[in-house]
């Protein structure tokens, strides 16, 4: 597993990925936050918190981590080096969680870059005031999670098909409909007691609860059984092709 992470890792950090991946996930939400005349700039709201930032941030990893996932198994079957990765003394399952891990290193990347943002708040607050740092630890965590959801569903379309292409916008949309596509359908009460449960399948609800400074272990079972879940599916397609 080791061995594939750091073939990934490599090939990330050593190229320009990473950096591009993180100055361009800063620098959109430095723009919507700090710059940007819209209801999500930080002057705009009125509150010294990142709370525009937690709303942003997952519709950019919604795009940006199925770009980083697209190539990860469909490149290996187009260029026939899964074929080799067969052949080599690893496990399917480690083939799958170091690449996974890979794409979390580079997701942690992104995030650690936004803690400037942290820090300018801290010029804006009165003396006699301070930052709720248990809500932005919390709300980093939960953005950490859903970016690893993320990941967890690119690596599965990746999987799924040799062309690109076809893996991110798969990923995309899958990413879209576990995120918000279950809270939208909820919010039309269309099915009486039951759009709880619709809304409950969905990531966002989930999420929320992070920004809410509320760390229950029911949310963070639902990220890691989702996680689990979706590798293990990854895992069984990969050992088909084997």
């Amino acid at each position: 597993m080791w061995t594939i992470f750091k073939k990934e890792f490599s090939q990330f950090f050593l190229g320009f990925t990473a950096y591009l991946s993180a100055l361009a996930f800063v620098l959109v939400s430095a723009l919507f936050l700090w710059f940007f005349d819209n209801q999500f700039n930080v002057f705009n709201t009125g509150n010294a918190s990142l709370s525009s930032f937690f709303f942003i941030a997952p519709w950019i990893f919604l795009f940006m981590v199925p770009a980083l996932t697209m190539k990860m198994i469909a490149e290996e079957q187009t260029n026939g080096t899964l074929l080799w990765l067969f052949t080599l003394p690893i496990k399917t399952y480690q083939i799958i969680w170091g690449k996974f891990l890979a794409v979390l290193s580079i997701i942690i990347f992104c995030l650690l870059g936004t803690f400037l943002f942290t820090l300018t708040l801290e010029n804006f607050i009165l003396s006699d005031q301070s930052l709720d740092y248990g809500a932005i630890y919390n709300g980093y965590f939960g953005l950490f999670l859903l970016g690893s959801l993320f990941a967890a569903i690119g690596i599965l379309t990746s999987s799924l098909t040799k062309n690109q292409v076809m893996a991110y916008v798969f990923a995309v949309l899958s990413c879209f409909i576990i995120y918000y596509g279950f809270e939208g359908l909820a919010s039309y009460n269309l099915l009486g007691s039951a759009d709880y449960y619709v809304q409950k399948i969905g990531s966002y609800s989930h999420y929320q609860q992070f920004l809410k400074g509320i760390l229950d272990t029911r949310d963070l079972a639902y990220f890691v059984v989702i996680i689990g879940i979706l590798l293990q599916v990854s895992i069984i397609n990969l050992q088909i092709k084997k």
